[in-house]
């Protein structure tokens, strides 16, 4: 609905630069000033649902294995997300944990029937119960960011992403986030979308899926 109504309203600013266009021409005031009106109303009507759809949404804890989809300003939801298995390590190959590392594996699927499609810049950030935000740990994965890669039509892939999190870190959750720049501008306003203004997230639950292991 939110894409719809954001599609909605580029049209409806096309068609009144349009008319503007013809007033000023034809030096209609009264369409001038019905093309304002409309204008504002709209406008006022559009924050009033971009409110509404922020402060009624739920923030919501996924478990394992289930899904979360990515739509972003487009019509398509094909992208989807899931935490497949956690585990937990003090050591990590010759690294060893300030706290604890949580080795989060990842994986990315798509339900689309033809075209490829990927993650635009994705950001991995764990958030406790405290509000604190841990960014992965950037050297203890493979360069650069392996899930930027396509997945093709019906397919999935699984990589990990390692945290270094605190002993005193109580019900880690997981944020998974997209798009940069213009992506994220247009998504601040668009109704009912998880990164619009004030939105409530989808996390993933990590603490209980955790089993310590060792890693070599």
């Amino acid at each position: 609905m939110g894409v719809i109504l954001m599609a909605m309203t580029i049209g409806g600013l096309i068609v009144a630069a349009i008319l503007l266009i013809i007033a000023r021409a034809t030096k209609k005031v009264w369409l001038k000033h019905f093309v304002f009106g409309g204008l504002t109303t709209w406008v006022f009507a559009y924050a009033f649902l971009l409110f509404c759809g922020s402060f009624f949404s739920v923030e919501r804890t996924l478990g394992l294995n289930e899904p979360k989809e990515f739509c972003g300003f487009y019509f398509d939801c094909h992208l989807h997300t899931a935490i497949s298995d956690v585990k937990k390590t003090k050591m990590l190959g010759s690294k060893t944990a300030n706290g604890e590392f949580y080795i989060v594996k990842v994986k990315v699927s798509s339900d689309a029937k033809r075209a490829e499609l990927g993650l635009h810049a994705p950001k991995f950030e764990i958030v406790d119960a405290q509000g604190r935000r841990f960014e992965r740990v950037e050297d203890l994965t493979v360069s650069g960011n392996p899930f930027e890669q396509k997945v093709p039509a019906g397919g999935a892939f699984e990589d990990e992403v390692v945290f270094d999190l605190p002993a005193d870190v109580q019900n880690p959750r997981l944020d998974i986030a997209e798009g940069v720049g213009i992506d994220k501008v247009i998504e601040s306003i668009l109704i009912d979308d998880e990164d619009s203004i004030g939105h409530k997230r989808n996390y993933f639950k990590l603490e209980e899926q955790s089993q310590t292991v060792s890693v070599k």
